[in-house]
């Protein structure tokens, strides 16, 4: 079953690198808007979760076609993006996801592997 979705979050900026981050954060915004323009991805959507003490502030989820996300995740410019978040961002990591449809499809898998 593949995935339609990419999850990228955050906890914050290293200390001393917030500038980095800012403008890090509108390279990002700029690349993925070219992707969707182009047709590389369905849609993006930027959520930051209000003070709350925990270890994750913020998140992009991008969706696509799984494929699309596989050329994606495996192309240069995504690494080169990565790459420069894990350099300011404390635990920053990316995850496939599925949204949509697709979680009932995962649900239904699930309920099948339960035993009895």
């Amino acid at each position: 079953m593949s995935s339609n979705a990419i999850f990228f979050a955050w906890n914050r900026s290293l200390p001393g690198r917030e500038r980095i981050s800012g403008e890090h954060f509108s390279d990002f915004v700029g690349y993925l808007g070219g992707l969707q323009k182009a047709g590389s991805i369905q849609s993006f959507e930027v959520v930051f979760l209000n003070p709350h003490g925990g270890d994750m502030n913020g998140f992009f989820l991008i969706r696509g076609d799984s494929g699309k996300l596989d050329a994606l995740i495996s192309g240069d410019d995504w690494v080169r993006h990565m790459t420069r978040a894990a350099m300011h961002l404390d635990g920053s990591g990316a995850v496939r996801a599925v949204t949509g449809d697709a979680v009932m499809q995962r649900m239904e898998l699930w309920r099948s592997l339960i035993p009895g």
